[in-house]
């Protein structure tokens, strides 16, 4: 286990022990990072491709990367999808999931336990299949069906919240010393895993000047941009992108901190998966849009159906929080934001497949 590197926190100083992990800094409550220097070498397909890029290099694989990007030509942008839904649990979370499950099996751990919406917990899920490892997952009581379905089909546990934020609290009552907490809101693991998708864009083409995502505990929108910066530091690209957020006008948190109080009034529960009221890592959130001269934009249930109606006639099948980067991407357009000759990528992160229900409620019978 000696090739585990340390965690740190940049924000104390705080070093942690070899070989032992920690969901946060045990000093001043802070997200951690891995103390270790990647580098280029790209080999393979997937994600060990980028195995030189990676603190923990994976072990496993179950097709993990290597999804396609597809341009469409919108309004005269262009537009370069990233196909995150493509992934083998239907989410771009398989990523960091992935480099989680891979820390908890070399240290020894035999269960894991986590707090999501759904997405993660189908990685989650399955992972811990493939690793070994007993699940229990606690879901806000609202996420959609065919998650949790999912979940409980792979082999997990499913214990119930009232919300999102019920299920952070009640996650922290089931740890103990040989509980793993996956802590995806946390972990660096899942900023490592999603700072590929920025590798492979590269690969495959996207030389673009934009990027839109989803911003939830921001773990996707910081491995992007960590993604890119490490492509500049080595020389592979000029510039990094600009980087523009998306939030539900329902959970603001990036967007007020950024900008103050929300003065608009809606919607956005179509969209679990960014509900999410406290990113531990917000702060990094902020200095992301600010350093790239970015933005955050909010959407709506309305924005989110008929950006995912526009999407299913590309036969992109996308759930609604999927969905959310193209509303943004349609209100930038509008908006003389986003210009013609401009090239931007949006990763699609999750399939409509789990989502079956609102599907059908919103989508298909309209």
């Amino acid at each position: 286990m000696n090739d585990i590197p340390v965690l740190y926190c940049v924000y104390c100083g705080f070093k942690g022990e070899r070989e032992k992990y920690y969901w946060k800094c045990p000093a001043c409550g802070s997200p951690l990072e891995f103390e270790y220097e990647g580098y280029w070498n790209p080999s393979g397909i997937g994600l060990s491709r980028y195995s030189t890029c990676l603190p923990i290099p994976p072990s496993k694989f179950l097709g993990e990367g290597n999804t396609p990007l597809v341009e469409v030509e919108y309004k005269g942008v262009k537009v370069k999808f990233k196909l995150e839904y493509l992934n083998p649990s239907g989410s771009f979370k398989d990523r960091g999931t992935l480099l989680a499950l891979e820390l908890a099996s070399r240290l020894g751990y035999r269960r894991v336990v986590e707090d999501t919406s759904g997405n993660t917990g189908i990685s989650i899920a399955m992972y811990s299949r493939v690793y070994g490892l007993k699940a229990t997952i606690v879901m806000p009581r609202y996420a959609p069906r065919g998650k949790k379905v999912l979940v409980k089909a792979l082999g997990a546990n499913v214990i119930e919240t009232p919300s999102r934020g019920d299920a952070a609290i009640k996650v922290l009552g089931l740890l103990g010393e040989d509980v793993y907490y996956v802590a995806h809101t946390w972990s660096p693991l899942y900023i490592e895993g999603a700072k590929t998708i920025a590798y492979e864009s590269h690969e495959q083409g996207f030389n673009g000047n934009i990027v839109i995502a989803p911003v939830g505990s921001g773990g996707l929108f910081l491995g992007l941009y960590r993604g890119f910066k490490e492509l500049r530091a080595w020389g592979l690209v000029k510039e990094v992108p600009r980087f523009i957020a998306v939030e539900g006008v329902s959970v603001t948190p990036l967007y007020s901190k950024l900008y103050g109080e929300v003065k608009v009034k809606g919607d956005s529960s179509l969209a679990d998966g960014i509900m999410v009221p406290s990113p531990p890592r917000l702060n990094e959130l902020v200095n992301a849009v600010k350093e790239t001269k970015g933005l955050v934009v909010l959407v709506d249930n309305n924005d989110i159906v008929k950006a995912m109606k526009e999407l299913y006639e590309y036969g992109f099948i996308v759930e609604p929080t999927s969905a959310t980067p193209y509303a943004c991407l349609k209100k930038l357009i509008e908006g003389g934001i986003v210009k013609k000759d401009d090239e931007v990528l949006i990763p699609l992160t999750g399939s409509g497949l789990k989502t079956i229900d609102i599907i059908e409620k919103y989508v298909s019978s309209n």
